[in-house]
C-alpha cells in the first residue's frame, strides 16, 4: 500500500503541471533571469500549492535570489494585531537588528484560519520568518521547522528542536499571583491573554496553577479564557463573577484584556483595588496612565523583538545560535492591588473615610 503521508516532490509538480522539473526549479526558486511564459509560471505555482510542496531550503540557498527581507508572523486576526500596544516596540527591535545586517521587515498578521506560511515562502517575498505567538495545534509550523526552514519563534513550542526566544511567562506570572497571595488574597481568579492553544497563554496559566500550589490553595484555582482584546476581558471577567462571586483578586495575564476586566468589575460594583485587586502582564506604556495604574509584569519587548532579529539574521548566515532564549520579567507594583480586607473591615474603612462605594481606592505607588 502506497504511504499516502508521502511529502510531494518537485516530480509530481512537474507531473502535475505537464513540466520538467527544471522547469520548476526555476520557478519555485524565483529565477526570473529565465525566459518562462508567465502562464506556464501560474500552472507550476498553482500545482506546488495543491500538493503543499515547497523546496528544500539548501536547494533555494544555492539558487540564490534572496528578497533580503525577514517576515513577522503575528498569529492573530489583523483586527487582534491593531491592538497589540507591544507591537511597536517589538518591531523597533527586530528592524534595528535586521538593519543592520541589510534586511528589511514585512509584518503580515496570519490568524490560524487565514492563510498559510508556505504562501510566504513560496512566493519568495520572505527569507526567514519569525512567528510571534505559535500554536500548540500548528502542524503547518511543526512540518516547516522539522524541514529545516530558517524559522525563529517569538515564543515556544516545546515540542520542536526550535530557535526560541521568549519571556519566561511561567515564571512570571507565578511572581503576579505570589503578589497578591503575599498580600493575603485567598479567592483569586485567572483571565487568560488568549485561547489555551496558545503557548503563551498556557504558559501564564500554569505559573497562575503553580503560585496557588505553593501556597495550598489549589482546589481554589478558576481559570476563564480572554482573547487578545479588551472586549475579551470584560466578556471573561462577567463570567469570572459568575463561576467565582467571591473572588478578592485575579490575575489577567495581559494588560489589554485587563482593561475589559476593570470595565466589567465597575459595572458589577466592584471598586478595584478596595474590593477586588487586579494584576496584569506585559506593562503596556498605557498600564501606568490607567485608572487606577495597574500593577503588572514587565515584559521586555524591545529587547525581546531584538533577539529575536538577531537570532534569525544569524539562522540565515548559517552562524550556529542558542536553541531556546529566555528573557526575564519584572514585577512593576502600582496602584490595583491592596491588601485583602474582610466585608466588614471594607465597610469600617468607608465610613471612617467617608469613601463612596463607587470610588477607586488607592495606595502608595512602589515601582520597582
Amino acid at each position: 500500500m502506497a504511504d499516502m503521508r508521502r511529502r510531494p516532490t518537485s516530480a509530481d509538480v512537474a507531473a502535475r503541471a505537464g513540466v520538467s522539473r527544471t522547469t520548476v526549479s526555476f520557478v519555485l526558486n524565483g529565477r526570473t533571469n529565465v525566459a518562462i511564459p508567465p502562464a506556464t509560471w501560474r500552472r507550476v505555482e498553482a500545482a506546488a500549492r495543491e500538493l503543499g510542496y515547497y523546496p528544500h531550503v539548501a536547494a533555494r540557498a544555492l539558487a540564490g535570489g534572496a528578497s533580503e527581507t525577514i517576515g513577522l508572523v503575528l498569529r492573530q486576526s489583523a483586527e487582534q494585531v491593531a491592538e497589540d500596544a507591544l507591537l511597536a516596540e517589538i518591531l523597533w527591535g527586530i528592524a534595528s537588528e535586521a538593519k543592520e545586517s541589510g534586511y528589511q521587515v514585512l509584518v503580515e498578521p496570519l490568524a490560524p484560519s487565514d492563510g498559510r506560511y508556505r504562501d510566504l515562502l513560496l512566493s519568495r517575498r520572505v527569507d526567514g520568518l519569525i512567528v510571534s505567538g505559535p500554536r500548540s495545534d500548528d502542524e503547518e509550523l511543526a512540518s516547516l521547522i522539522n524541514d529545516g526552514f530558517p524559522i525563529v519563534l517569538q515564543g515556544s513550542l516545546p515540542s520542536l528542536r526550535a530557535t526560541s526566544v521568549d519571556v519566561d511567562n511561567r515564571a512570571g506570572a507565578r511572581i503576579a499571583v505570589a503578589h497578591l497571595i503575599d498580600l493575603g488574597h485567598r479567592r483569586i481568579g485567572c483571565i487568560t491573554n488568549a485561547p489555551l492553544a496558545y503557548t503563551a497563554a498556557a504558559e501564564r496559566a500554569a505559573g497562575y496553577r503553580d503560585a496557588l500550589a505553593s501556597a495550598a490553595l489549589d482546589d481554589s484555582a478558576i481559570v476563564v479564557e480572554g482573547a487578545f482584546d479588551a472586549a475579551s476581558g470584560y466578556a471573561a471577567m462577567q463570567e469570572l463573577l459568575q463561576r467565582a462571586p467571591d473572588i478578592t483578586a485575579v490575575f489577567v495575564a495581559s494588560d489589554i484584556v485587563a482593561f475589559g476586566a476593570l470595565r466589567a468589575l465597575r459595572e458589577a460594583g466592584r471598586r478595584v483595588p478596595a474590593d477586588t485587586s487586579i494584576v496584569g502582564f506585559d506593562d503596556i506604556p498605557l498600564a501606568r496612565h490607567f485608572d487606577p495604574p495597574l500593577t503588572t509584569i514587565h515584559l521586555p519587548a524591545r529587547e525581546l523583538g531584538a533577539a529575536a532579529g538577531r537570532a534569525l539574521v544569524a539562522r540565515l548566515a548559517g552562524r550556529a545560535q542558542m536553541e531556546r532564549t529566555l528573557l526575564p520579567t519584572e514585577l512593576v507594583i502600582r496602584e490595583s492591588t491592596t491588601a485583602w480586607r474582610s466585608a466588614t473591615e471594607r465597610a469600617t474603612r468607608r465610613r471612617a473615610t467617608g469613601e463612596p462605594s463607587n470610588s477607586v481606592s488607592g495606595r502608595v505607588r512602589s515601582q520597582r
